[in-house]
């Protein structure tokens, strides 16, 4: 009850202050001494008021509230409340493990590519010391299956030729026959040894392939326990300290992208609807509002906020509240990173049509 009193006090003070004094109406309404006293005179005179005396004080207590907030813009202009937000980025830890530095606190600046933190992790240093070891040995089993094929290459051609010379000699009637088919049996053994040898060579190179893969693996793992910045940006959250256990998936630092900075604001459906994909928009920030800053608009949701996602009446389609994304131009905010604070509140401006002027408080201002 006393907000409302204060807002009634405050809506009588503006009509005194624009109107004068009120006075009662034949027909019981309050109207204003200069209305009341042309009604009178109109009424004497047997002239029909051209507008109502209810709708005048309207129109004059709503234009000076108006302009006492800052409401009134031209023609297709349109300004909201909105707020500066940027694209965050998580640095997590893809592993489990005790956290050994981190290097980053709030609020410090980082560049892609920047160690921020880094995680102990002795248990994989030791699969990959027995990773190591296991490619040696199957390296090692390699030259051992080399040298035994060349071994066999050796021994099946003697027995190869020993096996030939007994043929001739079978033919010519010089050795028995049972000779030669020793010498069969020989050459036939030394050339399924070299068979065997080659499949064990195939095994020390599959060997070799498997223990490099587990090298490879345990390797990734540990870069992955060296966390780097996706991005350049600010540090907005430090949620870990050295010393601390963290869990695979735990977020460590949460960064801002300084580079993909926009103001998110809300408009009816009338106005969201005549918005243009990458037309200029304007943005003054409550804490400098001598500068208007340089927007473009990025995106229109397809789906209306604040109100449910079917309407079936002209009235509640009025109601329907689409969210809009104004992105900063990228040069400004790399001229200007330092100076970009994100959660600011302001005021955001949009065009109806790309055609209309901006006016000139409108005009881009930055600081030098």
């Amino acid at each position: 009850m006393s907000v409302r009193s204060s807002a009634a006090a405050f809506v009588a003070t503006l009509v005194f202050a624009v109107c004068g004094p009120l006075h009662t109406g034949s027909d019981g309404q309050l109207l204003p001494s200069t209305a009341h006293a042309q009604s009178k005179s109109r009424t004497s005179q047997g002239q029909p008021a051209q507008k109502s005396p209810a709708d005048q004080l309207r129109s004059r207590v709503e234009t000076l509230i108006n302009r006492l907030r800052g409401r009134d813009m031209p023609e297709g202009i349109v300004k909201t409340n909105g707020r500066l937000e940027a694209t965050q980025v998580d640095v997590a830890a893809k592993y489990a493990g005790r956290l050994a530095t981190v290097t980053k606190d709030e609020g410090d600046e980082v560049t892609a590519g920047e160690v921020v933190a880094t995680i102990s992790s002795p248990e994989t240093e030791a699969q990959l010391r027995a990773a190591a070891a296991q490619l040696i040995k199957a390296k090692q089993a390699l030259a051992e299956a080399l040298a035994i094929i060349d071994q066999r290459k050796s021994d099946l051609d003697f027995f190869k030729t020993d096996f030939e010379r007994g043929v001739f000699l079978l033919e010519h009637g010089n050795i028995p026959k049972q000779t030669v088919d020793q010498r069969r049996n020989k050459f036939e053994a030394a050339a399924a040894g070299l068979v065997a040898a080659n499949a064990q060579r195939d095994q020390a190179d599959a060997a070799i392939k498997a223990a490099q893969a587990d090298v490879e693996r345990v390797q990734s793992i540990l870069v992955d326990l060296v966390l780097v910045s996706p991005r350049s940006g600010r540090v907005q959250y430090r949620l870990a300290r050295a010393g601390e256990v963290v869990a695979a998936g735990q977020r460590v630092l949460t960064i801002l992208d300084l580079k993909d900075v926009y103001m998110t604001i809300y408009l009816p459906a009338n106005v969201a609807g005549q918005l243009t994909l990458g037309d200029e928009a304007r943005a003054i920030l409550d804490p400098v509002p001598q500068y208007v800053l340089p927007l473009t608009i990025s995106f229109v949701a397809t789906e209306a906020q604040f109100t449910p996602k079917s309407v079936e009446t002209p009235e509640e389609r009025e109601k329907l509240m689409f969210r809009v994304k104004l992105q900063a131009d990228p040069a400004v905010l790399d001229k200007y990173h330092r100076r970009v604070k994100t959660g600011v509140r302001g005021l955001g401006f949009v065009r109806t049509d790309p055609k209309i002027r901006w006016p000139d408080d409108l005009a881009v201002k930055l600081p030098q």
